[in-house]
């Protein structure tokens, strides 16, 4: 199964890298096949201090952390996205967040589901009838980890 990591699964696994998220992205093994857009990595930047402060962990070990996430996920840069799918993903959340438009539209794009624990974006995907969207609690109960 294909699944778009969004940021806020990316962080949660850089927060807890013992807790389901990062399990689930650590050592699921070959049955998932883990994207997300290079959007991603600007916005754990812009967030890296505070990052820190909250693992309370030395920039080092931070990096460490984000270069193991980084290293479970295929990146793809969103600008090189067709338009219909950016389009279709406006449709879809525009009115919701516009800051997960890349995340959806690669979903689209590549036919996988979006892992996401923004639960706006979970319950305005599920109410428009987009198929490919999982959370954390769904996806625990399709694996063994």
């Amino acid at each position: 199964m294909k699944l778009i990591v969004d940021t806020n699964i990316a962080f949660s696994a850089i927060l807890n890298s013992t807790g389901n998220i990062a399990k689930i992205l650590f050592h699921s093994g070959p049955k998932y096949e883990f994207f997300s857009c290079d959007f991603l990595k600007v916005e754990i930047a812009l967030h890296l201090s505070k990052i820190q402060r909250l693992t309370k962990l030395t920039e080092g070990q931070v990096q460490e952390l984000i270069n193991l996430v980084y290293s479970k996920i295929s990146f793809l840069d969103e600008q090189l996205l067709p338009k219909k799918d950016l389009q279709k993903a406006f449709d879809l959340i525009g009115d919701v967040d516009k800051k997960d438009l890349p995340f959806v539209a690669l979903s689209i794009h590549l036919k996988a589901h979006l892992w996401t624990g923004d639960k706006a974006i979970y319950r305005a995907l599920k109410k428009r009838d987009h198929r490919y969207i999982i959370d954390t609690s769904e996806l625990l109960s399709k694996i063994r980890i």
